[in-house]
């Protein structure tokens, strides 16, 4: 349970034994954890925070204040910087809320004895990366490594039901594709899943290059072990832009698809438009030809023009007909 004493955007503020053992405590008591030297360290999480917990913060903590100034702006682009022995990371997260995507950013302090998660905006909660760490108590001994390695393992997990849900919808969108009628809104569906997927991939891509940072990484911050764990959610985040990439590459497709299909379409009751004027223009050529009322015309004097006119006007328009049913205009 939270401490009731904490304001209101602090999550939680906890510290872990080398045992997994967990105790609450406050903000004004962080320095005196860390001042004894027993292996322990403190994970604080929060959400859109005042400038005056994160100045406090920075002085529990001795915070960068480059760090500290980017963590009160919510538009950074995704990096990992270092500053002595700490490290600041910025990474974007995402989460479907009413069948579209939200996207949040969270801030990641990581010191010797202390992980600072700095959520904003759509962000899920790293209670369930905390109780993980909680359970698996032989990781608390790599100390704040094995808690950046939960949060990070977390927030690219949460990208993949994200992916599964664009891949369900392309499915049940390239049936509309292929349907017979043309549907204005199936462009747009297409158009807006793109979109959609194209900012997914802007925010997880650079996610790649961060874990190959800590991957390599040669700092008492993460040890040999952790960076081993690091690798896994590194494959995690390779494979989740591939499934990106093929994703932009199928809708891109559809798009084209769709376009073509409306084009043929088109071009079919072009053709048969085309067939049905020529099938009218040949009654219509005779029957003005002979409505010219010239006075000396063969064929009016005939007893039987008129019935031989009509022979032949149904005659050409049979072989017409017949000869643009053969092409498939009819």
């Amino acid at each position: 349970m939270k401490d009731p004493t904490l304001p209101q955007c602090v999550v939680n503020c906890v510290a872990y034994d080398r045992d997994g053992q967990r105790r609450d405590v406050s903000l004004d008591a962080i320095s005196d954890v860390l001042a004894v030297d027993d292996g322990s360290f403190v994970w604080v999480g929060l959400y859109e925070p005042d400038e005056s917990v994160l100045d406090k913060l920075q002085e529990e903590f001795g915070l960068h204040d480059l760090a500290v100034e980017d963590a009160h702006n919510a538009h950074q682009r995704p990096k990992i910087e270092a500053y002595g022995n700490s490290l600041f990371i910025a990474i974007h997260t995402a989460q479907t809320v009413d069948s579209h995507i939200r996207f949040g950013e969270t801030h990641i302090f990581v010191g010797p004895r202390y992980l600072v998660t700095v959520r904003h905006g759509a962000s899920s909660s790293y209670a369930p990366a905390r109780a993980r760490m909680e359970r698996e108590t032989d990781m608390m001994k790599h100390g704040p490594g094995a808690a950046l390695y939960a949060v990070l393992d977390m927030v690219v997990d949460n990208y993949t039901p994200i992916i599964d849900e664009f891949n369900q919808e392309l499915n049940e969108l390239e049936q509309d594709v292929f349907a017979e009628a043309f549907r204005k809104d199936t462009v747009q569906k297409l158009y807006d899943l793109k979109r959609e997927l194209t900012r997914l991939r802007m925010a997880a891509s650079p996610l790649q290059d961060i874990l190959g940072q800590l991957m390599r990484a040669r700092t008492t911050l993460i040890d040999e072990e952790i960076q081993l764990y690091f690798r896994d959610v590194h494959d995690h985040t390779v494979r989740l832009n591939e499934s990106t990439d093929t994703l932009r590459e199928m809708l891109t497709a559809a798009m084209t698809v769709n376009l073509s299909l409306v084009t043929v379409q088109q071009g079919e009751t072009v053709k048969r438009l085309g067939a049905w004027a020529a099938l009218l223009a040949a009654p219509t050529l005779i029957a003005s030809w002979y409505g010219m009322n010239f006075t000396h015309m063969p064929e009016l004097a005939g007893r039987h023009s008129y019935w031989i006119l009509i022979g032949v006007v149904v005659v050409t328009c049979a072989v017409l007909y017949a000869m643009f049913k053969r092409a498939k205009w009819l």
